[in-house]
């Protein structure tokens, strides 16, 4: 479990097109937001 302050674990995503990109590049900040699917409940 993360807590506030510690450093973001190394992860690959992948984009809608198939091309991959890295989220937590060591010395940036990275903000990653969710959120739910427009009019879906929940």
């Amino acid at each position: 479990m993360l807590r506030e302050g510690d450093n973001a674990p190394a992860v690959t995503g992948t984009s809608y097109d198939g091309r991959s990109f890295d989220i937590g590049v060591p010395a940036a900040r990275t903000v990653l937001y969710f959120y739910p699917k427009a009019s879906t409940p929940g």
